[in-house]
């Protein structure tokens, strides 16, 4: 492996730019100084790609593990750096991305080229910077309605959920410009390609080039979390963000049969670049998990493959410092993509590009993933679209709310890179140093989270009271539909009683979380007109479960909104309560031989407090929805 100090980098980087500068200032001139186009693409020159280059020491090479010089025939996608329609991406012989400005002013060109691509915003940022989403169709829809009436499925794909990585913009905007300019127009015969190059914006354009030390490169990369330092890959359920809410709000209006979204992954080195997964399958979408690992895994893997990549499934290590420990599957809540999309039946697929890869590399791969996303969803519209409708209308009568793990009975045989254990001077401890290596690791242990824990009967429909207008506005923005009671009802229903409240010591993503002990109780409610009626038979319903069952981890209780119902704020003086105990003993025989039971426990006896307070929890005095969870349910 050749290594560039990082002045020699820079010098050589300006050379390029410098001896590129005539061509790319005008896009007329450039264009007629080529030798030759191709026929099937007039707009593209036939410069041949710039020759491989020995991969470029980033600022933070020095300090990551070594590793293997790659070159793939992935590389013959990437125009030469001079070519007219080079992305900046290109321009920079794969080691740089642009900045938000210069994304959409390439971007721009190439829309104001075809009327086959619209530009369309999504949204405002907190920082007040456009969410935009490039729409691709053989006919140009320009909205959801033009889009859905010619029967296509639509792909979306969003890069920069974390804005540092965001390989999906860069291998998003070459394949846009294939499309639209070259010879891969075909794609778009069968199926819609949404794109979102960045969706965290304002983290994007907190640029630097030491954001993320464990990943190679680009040069410069962008924050992990939005302006208001929230993670928008947690925030799928609880949907604080605005970028959320305008996402959920796209989801909803353009109604994509496939969702994927972009990241770089980090932890342990091994030799799969590209590693993507989707959640596991049992499932709320099993029937879409099937399609998913049955149809569209072996297509992407083959096309990975043949580039010169090499695919695997999403990889976490049990330790990271002890690989025969074995693997672990993933089974992501709803707070994240690919648990969100399993819960509302939107098939998710969540790619995890390995960090210690280099930028070129990783967008290559992505590129040749989405080029076959959009061609084996095209090819299986109708079974991917029927895996769909399945799992939407599934209703399973038991619902799992959480999972444990279990050893599966199929290993791994795992594709890693050797590595070493050495006692650290600087910490103390033993450290990882990986080699650089292949090592083939046959037949590791896998564990995931495979085993049903938690289960509730379904309920046919929740009630949530008109004063939580909070919860009420997080169920309609997720598309969950409600109607309103519009007299009062009375109604026999299921109400949960809340106890021992756990509350997180610690803020997380700008909630106090909290979970409780839970005892569901019949009960006879009368209804307030403008309280909201969920019913589960519908295409979220299974959504609608997830947010409103307590026991629920990505539920809106545990995510705080409901914490009001832990504070008590009537009681009773002890003056008043010792003639009221007096009074209800004397009345009750039942009750003073229950109170009588209670002093037969030796701590109950000796607190007065718990004594007088045992009588108020009797008494009509007592606040009846302190510890009560607000929403109803319907059996």
């Amino acid at each position: 492996m050749r290594l560039f100090s990082l002045p020699i980098l820079v010098a050589t980087l300006l050379a390029s730019i410098s001896a590129a500068g005539p061509a790319l200032a005008s896009e007329t001139l450039a264009s007629e100084t080529l030798a030759a186009k191709t026929r099937a693409a007039p707009d593209l020159a036939t410069v041949p790609a710039a020759a491989p280059l020995p991969d470029a020491t980033f600022i933070n090479d020095a300090i990551l593990p070594p590793h293997s010089e790659w070159h793939g025939a992935s590389e013959a996608l990437m125009l030469a750096p001079e070519a007219a329609w080079a992305t900046p991406f290109e321009q920079s012989r794969g080691l740089e991305s642009p900045s938000y400005d210069d994304t959409f002013v390439w971007l721009d060109k190439l829309v104001a080229r075809s009327d086959k691509l619209q530009k369309v915003s999504l949204g405002k940022s907190p920082q007040g910077r456009d969410i935009w989403m490039l729409v691709a169709s053989s006919e140009g829809a320009a909205d959801p309605a033009s889009l859905k009436r010619h029967g296509k499925p639509s792909i979306l794909v969003q890069a920069g959920i974390h804005a540092g990585e965001i390989d999906g913009k860069d291998a998003g905007m070459m394949l846009l410009r294939d499309m639209i300019l070259g010879d891969k127009a075909g794609l778009l015969d069968k199926a819609n390609l949404l794109l979102v190059p960045i969706f965290s914006v304002d983290a994007h354009e907190r640029s630097g080039a030491y954001n993320r030390v464990n990943q190679r490169g680009p040069v410069k990369q962008g924050w992990r979390t939005t302006a208001n330092n929230l993670n928008l890959n947690r925030d799928y359920a609880k949907a604080d963000t605005l970028e959320m809410q305008h996402m959920l709000t796209a989801i909803n209006l353009w109604q994509p049969e496939l969702y994927i979204d972009v990241h770089v992954t980090d932890g342990i080195d091994y030799q799969y670049d590209v590693t993507f997964g989707y959640n596991l399958p049992k499932g709320l979408s099993p029937a879409s998990y099937l399609w998913l690992e049955n149809n569209y895994r072996p297509a992407v893997e083959a096309a990975l493959t043949a580039q010169g990549h090499i695919p695997g499934r999403l990889i976490f290590a049990l330790d990271n410092g002890d690989l025969s420990k074995g693997m672990s599957l993933w089974r992501a809540g709803p707070r994240f993509s690919n648990g969100y999309g399993d819960a509302r039946h939107l098939p998710t697929i969540l790619i995890e590009n390995h960090s210690l890869k280099p930028f070129k590399q990783r967008v290559l791969g992505t590129y040749v993933m989405l080029e076959q996303t959009l061609k084996t969803v095209g090819a299986q519209a109708t079974r991917l679209k029927s895996a769909i409708q399945e799992d939407k209308y599934r209703a399973s009568p038991l619902v799992t709310l959480s999972w444990k793990s279990a050893p599966q009975e199929q290993g791994w045989d795992f594709k890693g890179i050797d590595y070493r254990l050495e006692q650290s001077p600087i910490s103390g401890a033993p450290v990882v140093r990986w080699l650089g290596t292949p090592r083939l690791y046959p037949n590791l242990p896998v564990f995931g989270d495979t085993v049903a824990d938690i289960k509730i009967v379904r309920p046919s429909a929740y009630y949530v009271p008109p004063q939580w207008t909070q919860v009420i506005d997080k169920l309609r923005l997720h598309g969950i539909r409600m109607t309103p009671l519009t007299k009062p009802q009375t109604l026999q229903l299921q109400q949960y009683s809340l106890g021992e409240p756990k509350f997180a010591p610690r803020d997380y993503e700008g909630h106090q979380r909290v979970s409780a002990d839970v005892k569901l109780e019949r009960v006879t409610r009368t209804l307030a007109p403008g309280t909201m009626k969920i019913s589960t038979d519908q295409p979220l319903g299974d959504l609608a479960i997830m947010l409103l069952e307590p026991q629920s981890a990505d539920s809106l209780f545990q995510w705080g909104l409901f914490n009001p119902v832990f504070t008590r704020t009537e009681y009773i003086e002890d003056y008043a309560v010792e003639p009221l105990a007096a009074k209800m003993l004397a009345q009750d025989p039942r009750l003073r031989q229950e109170f009588d039971q209670a002093l037969a426990d030796p701590r109950f006896a000796a607190d007065p407090k718990a004594r007088l307070r045992w009588f108020y929890e009797r008494s009509p005095y007592y606040d009846a929805q302190y510890l009560t969870y607000p929403v109803l349910k319907a059996r």
